[in-house]
């Protein structure tokens, strides 16, 4: 399965589930865009305490500027007018 529909499948979903579960009274829709990095299998055991500790990391660096920091790390050209909705 391709990542973009991978998304779209998420992205449906889950709203679904939000609505029928009532737990995000607020929620409307997710945003327009999505950003996607692939982990190797051998890097699952980081991945899964990063998570843990996203709260904390995001005390230290934004979601923000490690999104794009990520972007520059793997050479990715990006225009920041597209990066987040505003």
């Amino acid at each position: 399965m391709d990542v973009a529909n991978l998304v779209k499948d998420i992205k449906v979903a889950s709203h679904l589930w939000i609505e029928e579960n009532e737990i995000f009274p607020e929620f409307i829709e997710w945003q327009v865009g999505y950003g996607a990095f692939t982990v190797s299998a051998y890097e699952k055991d980081g991945l899964i305490e990063y998570i843990k500790n996203q709260e904390a990391h995001h005390k230290i660096e934004t979601f923000e500027d490690e999104y794009r920091r990520l972007l520059k790390e793997h050479d990715i050209d990006f225009d920041e007018k597209y990066l987040f909705d505003e």
